[in-house]
């Protein structure tokens, strides 16, 4: 059994003695949201955003934060181990109500579980992807546990011998099933505007900042499944996987089948962020 720190309700735990009632509405319906946060040198990378979306996907199902941001803090660096690479694993749900209705309970406390997990932040081999249609609901951009339609993209690009699944809704490219999604377009760095059918990702605004910084002409507009086609280099980012490279897009290559000149650029940039990040723990 796994025997990581876990955080349930109060208490710091075992995660194999964590238990958690079959009437919470997490598990009966997936009414809760999550969040992922890595963390290097024993600190949390870019926690203030994290929270902030994490109060925010609260806000969209209409629940509380049970805690305040410095609670969050000091728990979730609790369960950090030592200074190795790693992220936290934040979960809240509406919580137990006493019977089963699909109608919030007017009193319920919330169900709050954490724990931490080793990353590999390896330079990240490049990824082959299928293009498939969105089959996902209206409101993306909350982080909510309910993922089934995820996991059923992911596992069909599996399947297909690729890593991720680059999702279209009406045309334009929305975000990955596990990731948001970046294009070279033209020679400029084109991702996915803001909206309801894509998660605002926190690893995704850093490599804006970054391709500012480094003077990269970039775009958060609409991308048409046709530029994404032509694109000359394609990346994918998330919190654990930071900034991956996508060789192979529907068995067809990518630029030249190999990672493009602008990702590497933007790949030292983040690991040089990272380790000034570091440095500033020690």
């Amino acid at each position: 059994m796994n025997d990581t720190r876990a955080y349930l309700n109060g208490r710091f735990l075992p995660l194999s003695q964590t238990r958690v009632s079959v009437l919470d509405r997490g598990f009966l319906f997936g009414d809760g949201v999550y969040e992922v946060i890595p963390a290097y040198g024993g600190r949390l990378f870019r926690l203030d955003q994290h929270l902030e979306r994490l109060e925010n996907s609260l806000r969209a199902i209409r629940l509380e934060p049970p805690l305040r941001r410095a609670q969050w803090r000091e728990i979730l660096t609790e369960l950090l181990d030592g200074d190795a690479d790693q992220a936290v694993y934040l979960q809240v749900t509406r919580g137990v109500a006493p019977r089963r209705d699909h109608a919030f309970p007017p009193v319920v406390e919330p169900t709050v579980l954490a724990w931490a997990f080793a990353i590999d932040t390896a330079p990240p081999a490049p990824a082959k992807a299928i293009t498939h249609e969105d089959i996902r609901w209206q409101w993306c951009h909350i982080k909510a546990i309910t993922l089934l339609a995820n996991v059923l993209l992911r596992q069909e690009a599996a399947e297909r011998g690729c890593q991720e699944a680059i999702l279209i809704r009406d045309g334009r490219v929305t975000e990955g099933a596990a990731s948001n999604v970046f294009a070279v377009v033209d020679g400029v760095i084109v991702t996915p505007a803001k909206g309801p059918h894509l998660l605002p990702g926190v690893t995704r605004d850093l490599i804006l900042e970054l391709a500012r910084e480094q003077g990269l002409p970039c775009q958060e507009r609409d991308l048409d499944a046709a530029e994404l086609a032509r694109a000359g280099e394609i990346w994918l980012s998330s919190s654990t996987r930071e900034l991956v490279p996508v060789v192979t897009l529907d068995g067809e290559a990518v630029g030249d089948g190999r990672p493009g000149p602008l990702w590497r650029r933007l790949y030292r940039a983040f690991q040089d962020y990272k380790r000034r990040f570091h440095e500033q723990a020690s």
